[in-house]
Order: C-alpha cells, then sequence, then structure tokens
C-alpha cells in the first residue's frame, strides 16, 4: 500500500501482532478465566431482569420448566428458549422493553418491508455500552483520535448510522455523517474532508467506487486508510477487490438492532482473519438450525446472542439466521472469533434440491475479469422447475467477445462450484440499480 501523509496514520502492525496494551479497555485485557466470571455474574442477572420485567419471556421460561436461578454454569443457557424476530413483532411495539418508557432514552425499528418492523429501546446505560463497544471496534478496525470518520450507512431509525456515528465520536474522531445517497456529493466530500475511515455498506461502496472513476478520479488516491463495511455478508474475493481499487484496509463488522445495532463484532486490522465477539457484552452459542442443537467450537450453524448488559431490551437466545461458526480468539485472545457469516438460513435458496447462497455466486463473479461486482439473482419457474438467472455488469471496458466469453465461463463455474445449472446475463455496465444501503441480491418472481 502506498503511504499518503495526510493525518494521523492507522496502526500498521504486523499480521498476527496484537497492539499496545494503552490502546485496550479494560473489557479487552480480559484474561479468560475473568472474562467467564464476568459472563455468569451478567447473564444470571439478565435472565432475571428478563422474566421479571417481561411477559413473554416470563411465559416462554415457563413453558420450558426454567427459571433464572436455573442457569448456575454457562451450559446451563441451553436450557433456556430462543427468542426470534417473530417474537418482537407479535409484541409490537414495545411489548420487549424491560424497563419504564421513562426510562428509555432512544427507539430503533428495523424497515418492516416483510411485515411489521422490529422495535428495539435503549436506556442512557444501553447508548453509553454501544457507544464503548463501536469505540472498541473503530480501535479494531485501526481507527485513533483525531481520524476523520465518513459516515455512510442511513441514519434514522435504522442503527447503522447513528451507531456509528456515537462510537467514533467516543473513540474521539471526527465524525462526517454523510449518511446514504447523493453519491456524487459523498465523493466530493470524500475528496474535499479527506477522512481516513469510511463506514459503510461493501454494496454501496462500490457505488462509490462506481462514481470516483465516472468523475475521473482514481480511488486509489484518496485520503481513505481504512473501510468498516457491515450490515451485509461479504466475501473475501470481495475484500481483495475492495482493496485493490481503493489502496485501504478493507476490515468487517457485525451488528443487529434486536441485539444491540453494529459493534457486536468486529475484524481487527492486523490479522483480517474473523471478526472477535466483544464477549463481555454479547454471549454467542453455536446451533445447528435444523435440530436447535448447540454445537461446540469450529462447527458451522446458526449464531444465536444473548446479551448480557441491556436494560431495555434484553435479549435470550436471540436467533439471527446467520451462518457462521466460532474460533479461538487471536488479536484478542480472551474474545472467540466468528468466520465472516457465508449467508443467512433465510436466503439460503433451494434450487432444484441445491442450497445456493448469494455469497458463493459473488465469489465466482469477482474471479471473473471481464464482469463487475454488481449482480442480481433472479428467480422464475418454468413449468414446475425451478429456474435462476445471474443478471451481472459488464466491466467497462470488457469487448464483446470478452463478455460473452465470461457469460459461458460463469454458466460453468456455477455448475461445477455450486452444482445447479444457471443462465448468465452479461449487462451492460451501470445497467443495474445501485445501492445506498443494505442490498438485495435475489428478485424472486416465482409466485407471479
Amino acid at each position: 500500500m502506498s503511504s499518503r501523509a495526510t493525518g494521523p496514520e492507522p496502526a500498521r502492525t504486523r499480521l498476527g501482532e496484537p497492539l499496545p496494551d494503552e490502546l485496550l479497555d479494560a473489557g479487552e485485557r480480559m484474561t479468560g478465566e475473568e472474562l467467564r466470571a464476568h459472563q455468569l455474574t451478567h447473564l444470571r442477572r439478565t435472565l432475571r431482569h428478563a422474566y421479571d420485567n417481561v411477559e413473554l419471556y416470563r411465559r416462554k421460561f415457563d413453558a420450558a420448566g426454567v427459571r433464572p436461578e436455573d442457569c448456575r454454569t454457562l451450559a446451563d443457557l441451553a436450557r433456556f428458549p430462543f427468542t426470534t424476530k417473530a417474537d418482537l413483532r407479535d409484541t409490537y411495539p414495545f411489548g420487549m422493553f424491560a424497563v419504564p418508557m421513562e426510562d428509555v432514552r432512544r427507539i430503533h425499528a428495523s424497515s418492516g418491508t416483510t411485515g411489521r418492523p422490529t422495535v428495539v429501546g435503549y436506556t442512557e446505560h444501553d447508548l453509553s455500552v454501544w457507544a464503548d463497544v463501536m469505540a472498541r471496534s473503530i480501535r479494531a478496525a485501526g481507527g485513533r483520535a483525531g481520524h476523520k470518520v465518513h459516515v455512510a450507512y442511513g441514519y434514522g431509525l435504522f442503527t447503522g448510522g447513528l451507531g456509528a456515528h456515537y462510537g467514533a465520536e467516543r473513540a474521539g474522531c471526527t465524525v462526517i455523517p454523510a449518511s446514504g445517497g447523493m453519491t456524487a456529493r459523498q465523493v466530493q466530500l470524500i475528496r474535499d474532508f479527506r477522512p481516513e475511515i469510511i463506514m459503510v455498506t461493501p454494496s454501496y461502496l462500490l457505488t462509490l467506487l462506481d462514481e470516483f472513476e465516472k468523475q475521473g478520479v482514481d480511488p486509489r488516491g484518496t485520503s481513505l486508510r481504512v473501510g468498516v463495511f457491515g450490515a451485509e455478508p461479504w466475501t473475501e474475493e470481495m475484500r481483495r477487490e475492495i482493496e485493490e481499487r481503493m489502496d485501504l484496509h478493507a476490515v468487517d463488522i457485525y451488528g443487529l438492532s434486536e441485539v444491540m445495532g453494529p459493534g457486536i463484532a468486529q475484524e481487527c486490522v492486523e490479522t483480517k482473519d474473523g471478526l472477535h465477539i466483544w464477549e463481555d457484552h454479547f454471549y454467542p452459542e453455536v446451533v445447528d438450525p435444523l435440530t436447535d442443537e448447540v454445537l461446540p467450537d469450529g462447527e458451522s450453524g446458526e449464531i444465536v446472542f444473548t446479551s448480557l448488559t441491556k436494560e431495555a431490551l434484553p435479549v435470550i437466545r436471540y436467533r439471527t439466521r446467520d451462518l457462521t461458526r466460532l474460533l479461538p480468539g487471536t488479536a484478542r485472545p480472551a474474545f472467540r472469533r466468528m468466520e465472516k457469516v457465508t449467508g443467512r438460513s433465510d436466503d439460503m435458496i433451494i434450487l432444484r434440491g441445491v442450497n445456493v447462497f448469494p455469497t458463493q455466486i459473488e465469489e465466482i463473479l469477482l474471479r471473473t475479469p471481464a464482469v463487475a461486482p454488481h449482480f442480481q439473482l433472479r428467480l422464475t419457474r418454468r413449468g414446475r422447475m425451478d429456474h435462476m438467472t445471474v443478471r451481472v455488469e459488464a466491466r467497462p471496458d470488457a469487448a464483446p467477445e470478452q463478455r460473452e466469453a465470461a457469460g459461458a465461463e460463469i454458466v460453468r463455474a456455477v455448475k461445477d462450484g455450486v452444482g445447479v445449472t444457471v443462465e448468465v446475463e452479461v449487462l451492460d455496465p451501470y445497467s443495474l440499480e445501485r445501492s445506498v444501503g443494505k442490498i438485495r441480491r435475489i428478485a424472486d418472481l416465482r409466485d407471479q
């Protein structure tokens, strides 16, 4: 990577080398034994708080035949029932709150595009914890006090923008609250304000990259050194694409509003080997999505979270639908890592008996030189058979014969690597709708 002297430099530690202790907070310096004791104390407190103050939890615990005092070890958590998104929708709007409304300082909610939105609340303590874990995440990504942070996550009811905003301020950074949209203006702001860090969905970062190139600006020459990308699954191929085109460190952040928002887990810039879960606040389990059995570390399944320090909306064994596995800590040894999310159980496409995830298609497209990383999977039904068309944009410099060859290569690669036959449409550059937030890769037209 090139060196550009424009303000404080994010840490350039060698791969695998931990950061100095003075840059770690008290939670990050816990030993494994201290962390487990902390987790059990706060887990028992959370179970009691939820049981005493949320009717739904009281009913679910009673139906399962468990009480808060039955949790004597961390392994006992497996005896308690799961929480699902449906539980939050069924208690809409405030039925899951565990504190009086006068103690709630902020409300966030999902978009509600597939039904009632899920509503979450925060006390003053919750907001402070959220800012702390986001500041920790930004430091782990390479951010330091004095850096300028361009926040291009959406603001409003979505947790991304405000979560990043208050975390960056807590970390001592200067915030540029750009939000999403107005892409040409965002590029101009990056050129003029010269931020070192950008926080954005990876799909919208690709949109910004296209805009840089449209304006004749080399994205590798900007002031940006670190990109913190979250809110949707993205692949190692996408990381390589972004780092090559922008000359920055691309690191992953994980969160979901029902558990807190962004800042549940963060990839460390010095290792880039998965996301360290901030286990002093969020206790993880991985379960088999079909049997609900808790799986040992190292086995892939659905990650489930229990909050340890939340007041307004404690969550017990929340089903995220995100598929990953737990691994030992590296850059933060006390905290386990979650592997990059490979997909969601509810985003999985079953095509003629084969399980297909959008990230599998993305990996193939990013290995195909003549096409861009902008794509959509269109599902239709022909007679009694499901059919998938991969619609992908050509790169601007791709010749017609390269586009034709790329389409044929993608068909072969999907058949060989995924095990299904698809059609491929290689479209003109910039012809697919651009994302300004979370992107929807799947257009399911089978019931139309």
